[in-house]
């Protein structure tokens, strides 16, 4: 396995900090979402990039172009200089993945969350390292200021799903009227649809026999 040109320090965890977290800074539902910081240690297996897109179903153009945008940043690299990228890596591309297809999030709104997580993750060792009121006040409206963005951009989300739920149903209406209709027609039609082209000619559909007769030919003149 390559060898990653630097070691980045591990980040402690313990359930006693997880205790003091204040209630405004509730850890979020997707982990996935943090960014890397500077140091970390790698987590798991390092990949490279065609590894990597491998098991995610992204491909390699993708990634650098997420790592263009700050979207992602590979946990180490190798002795060529090689992108190396880990578990945490790989759960980090899962998610945006899962927020642009399955979501349909722009990259632009991806990269608002991912801000917004990291930004949290700030705003709680803030909160933490400060007992001053008027401190931790502005470090909770920013907090809150956030999460009222997501709540709108989430909402935007809905309501715009919402709406094309509508117009398919409607659509369907539309086609069962259509499968309705047809099924009219064939009841009161038992032998078959009626001939509509023969029924328009005057006097009704004209005689099979006769046009088979072969006609004259016209004389010409001498």
């Amino acid at each position: 396995m390559t060898t990653p040109t630097s070691e980045r320090t591990a980040r402690p965890t313990s359930s006693r900090s997880a205790a003091r977290r204040p209630a405004a800074e509730a850890p979020s539902q997707a982990p996935s979402a943090r960014l890397r910081p500077e140091g970390a240690s790698a987590t798991g297996r390092l990949r490279r990039i065609h590894e990597a897109a491998a098991e995610t179903g992204l491909t390699p153009r993708a990634i650098r172009y997420y790592e263009e945008l700050g979207l992602l940043r590979p946990a180490a690299r190798s002795d060529g200089a090689y992108r190396l990228y880990d578990d945490d890596d790989l759960e980090r591309l899962r998610f945006i993945k899962g927020l642009r297809d399955d979501a349909g999030f722009s990259l632009a709104e991806i990269a608002q969350l991912l801000e917004d997580e990291a930004a949290r993750l700030r705003n709680r060792a803030r909160f933490e390292a400060t007992h001053d009121a008027g401190e931790r006040r502005a470090i909770v409206q920013d907090a809150l200021a956030r999460a009222d963005r997501q709540v709108e951009l989430l909402r935007r989300k809905a309501s715009r799903l919402a709406e094309m739920i509508a117009a398919a149903e409607a659509r369907r209406a539309h086609l069962l009227e259509h499968l309705a209709e047809l099924d009219r027609e064939a009841e009161a039609n038992p032998g078959g649809p009626p001939d509509r082209a023969a029924e328009a000619q005057p006097g009704g559909p004209p005689d099979r026999e006769a046009a088979a007769e072969p006609r004259p030919a016209p004389r010409r003149a001498p």
